[in-house]
């Protein structure tokens, strides 16, 4: 019997994507590099993200083992306790910096609308991958109200940013599965003539953002700060950069945020033009590759599940550098595997779990062909 290729046998054994994780690793490599100058050279703050990915990356590994088929046959479940945990933030969640978004379980605190991140493309897939497609309006209608609820949850906390990337990764779904011509027109139209609406319902510091991204320097020393500081650190960065370590604007503390969602201005400090294109270049070499094994999958469900899962990482990415070069509004997206934090680090790399899972699997697929 003839043996599969070498890369395909250890494969096999370990349903690891060695291109992917080769990306990942580099990522998170030079996210502890700029941890670490943004962090004022904190050795704490690099151990303690160090742990945190080191977890993550245990968590990703898991998933890789388990085959595509459990994930599809968990996916309800793993919605409902999504959506269980959202409602229990509302009455017993954690409050920080005026939002509440946090469940402490005494050894663990987490944002349960980070789940959501992965739920949300599961549901979706699982739903259009019992229908006949092109979608028709009854399965967009019920589709609409998986992704709708959970984003007014998460909305509510308030987090507008993790609602907005819930949302996206719904519809990436949505409009992959395929959609009918007159559908897309129609909801252009509603949504036009529910714009006011939606902006009636925004909290007054949601308005704050979108009209300081259009004019910034009308309050330079209030709504405007972080923007206007977050341009000239990247500005001030020019093609090389300052050098690492050698940054002004995080270290001397003009810089807000600087080690979560503005930490890409500080590579753009250090770093200059070259460093933040090689950066952006490794973002997307990751989605790339992602879309690569979206479009390889075996099944409509590992198809549109994969799409989903890297649609959020890009667009996360996508968001977070857009809102600190001053062409998106600050909705405190973090930089995925870059900013410092932990549930995020742990969502994002659990995705990227089940995507090794659908790639591997897909290799054993064929093997048996």
């Amino acid at each position: 019997m003839r043996q599969p290729p070498m890369y395909k046998r250890t494969t096999r054994a370990l349903h690891i994507d060695y291109a992917l994780l080769g990306l990942l690793c580099l990522l998170a490599g030079f996210g502890l590099m700029i941890l670490y100058s943004a962090s004022n050279q904190n050795m704490h703050v690099v151990l303690s993200q160090t742990l945190r990915l080191t977890f993550a990356f245990s968590i990703m590994f898991i998933f890789t083992f388990i085959p595509p088929h459990k994930y599809k046959h968990w996916t309800p479940w793993i919605y409902g306790l999504g959506l269980f945990l959202l409602i229990t933030v509302m009455f017993l969640g954690k409050i920080g910096k005026g939002a509440q978004r946090w469940l402490d379980v005494g050894i663990l605190r987490f944002q349960p609308s980070e789940i959501m991140k992965l739920a949300i493309p599961m549901i979706s897939a699982w739903y259009v991958d019992k229908k006949s497609l092109p979608i028709d309006f009854k399965t967009l209608f019920i589709i609409s109200i998986f992704i709708i609820i959970p984003a007014v949850l998460i909305a509510k906390q308030p987090d507008l940013g993790t609602a907005i990337i819930v949302i996206i990764s719904g519809l990436c779904v949505i409009f992959l599965a395929g959609i009918h011509v007159r559908i897309v027109v129609i909801l252009a139209l509603l949504l036009g003539i529910s714009a006011p609406l939606l902006w009636h319902m925004m909290h007054d510091y949601q308005k704050q953002r979108i009209m300081t991204l259009l004019h910034p320097e009308q309050d330079p020393l209030g709504k405007g700060y972080h923007i206007i500081q977050s341009k000239i650190a990247i500005g001030s960065g020019g093609t090389m950069g300052k050098g690492w370590l050698e940054g002004s604007q995080a270290h001397l503390n003009f810089l807000p945020e600087h080690s979560t969602d503005f930490i890409f201005a500080v590579s753009g400090e250090e770093f200059g033009f070259l460093g933040s294109l090689l950066l952006i270049t490794i973002i997307l070499s990751i989605s790339l590759r992602g879309f690569s094994i979206a479009r390889n999958a075996q099944t409509t469900f590992t198809k549109l599940l994969a799409a989903g899962l890297i649609t959020t990482f890009s667009i996360s990415a996508f968001i977070n550098i857009g809102m600190v070069m001053g062409i998106l509004p600050v909705v405190g997206i973090p930089l995925p595997l870059i900013s410092y934090g932990g549930t995020a680090l742990v969502t994002f790399l659990a995705g990227f779990g089940i995507l090794m899972s659908i790639s591997s699997h897909r290799i054993l697929f064929n093997d048996i062909k």
